[in-house]
């Protein structure tokens, strides 16, 4: 068995294949004190509310509500503004963030297809946890639509790495060579990721 707390997921118990569930439930009271203490550890959740900050593009957007506005969601001047009523805030900016990436990351995963001749078959755009994008044998590319909140220049790496899976459907020499002919930062963007990126999920709508 093996226990860990995952910044994203929480919680990650792994138990062989043949463990009782009463012997899981042993193994968690033994480790309560270990698991209560990593979780005091893990950073807060940030509700998107009024007067909260959230990166966009990896600069801080203070949010705004403007209760008698009639103008959606709209960003300026370095701010969010969301109109209409406050319990619908943090719903409506986490939907102009989704938006804002769909724009920005399908017209990226386009651009950079079209340099190495190739066209992806769907691009979707979704909460995903474990992995920050994907590109399947039949070249359909995901990706997470958090990345809206990293610098431009890490999520161009992931969408650059999926593209190069157009390509090269693995982790060899070849696919990393892929990715460098896009011209993307790849060993900056990877670092950024790993340091970074675990505070990209603390950004919650509820």
């Amino acid at each position: 068995m093996s226990l860990r707390v995952d910044p994203v997921r929480g919680v990650v118990l792994v138990l062989p294949s043949r463990a009782r569930l009463s012997d899981a439930r042993i193994f968690l009271r033994t480790h309560r004190d270990w698991l209560i203490e990593r979780l005091h550890r893990l950073p807060q959740s940030i509700a998107l509310t009024p007067g909260a900050t959230v990166p966009l593009l990896g600069q801080d957007h203070l949010i705004r509500h403007h209760p008698e506005a009639r103008r959606g969601v709209w960003r300026q001047d370095g701010e969010i503004h969301v109109s209409g009523h406050i319990d619908h805030v943090p719903r409506r900016v986490v939907d102009f963030l989704k938006a804002e990436a769909r724009r920005l990351m399908v017209a990226k995963a386009h651009e950079l297809a079209a340099r190495i001749d190739r066209k992806p078959s769907r691009i979707s755009v979704k909460d995903t946890v474990s992995r920050w994008g994907s590109c399947s044998a039949q070249g359909a590319i995901a990706l997470s639509w958090r990345l809206v909140m990293a610098p431009d220049w890490v999520a161009t790496y992931v969408v650059g790495h999926e593209v190069a899976h157009l390509v090269e459907l693995n982790h060899s020499p070849a696919f990393w060579a892929v990715v460098t002919s896009l011209g993307v930062d790849h060993h900056g963007a990877r670092t950024w990721l790993k340091t970074n990126g675990a505070h990209l999920h603390r950004y919650q709508a509820e």
